[in-house]
């Protein structure tokens, strides 16, 4: 799996798990709407860290929660 996946399926378990909505999510981080479902979409080839560190402030979990996921074990992840 691409990088970029791994980050969108991990901000949609994140977001189910936190019963939360893309638009709750954007209202909590500031992150846009638009930025948000291109996350979750795959439009991005790769997200920046700050993205990812805005997404996380607004989700209430710190960076080493979001990546601490199979999703990004190594051997899942394609080079």
């Amino acid at each position: 799996m691409l990088l970029n996946e791994a980050v969108s399926k991990r901000l949609g378990e994140l977001l189910a798990e936190k019963g939360m909505t893309q638009y709750r999510l954007y209202m909590r981080s500031g992150v846009p709407k638009s930025t948000i479902g291109n996350v979750i979409n795959c439009s991005y080839d790769s997200v920046k860290l700050r993205i990812i560190h805005e997404l996380c402030q607004g989700l209430g979990i710190s960076m080493r929660e979001f990546f601490d996921s199979p999703l990004f074990d190594e051997e899942n992840l394609e080079p």
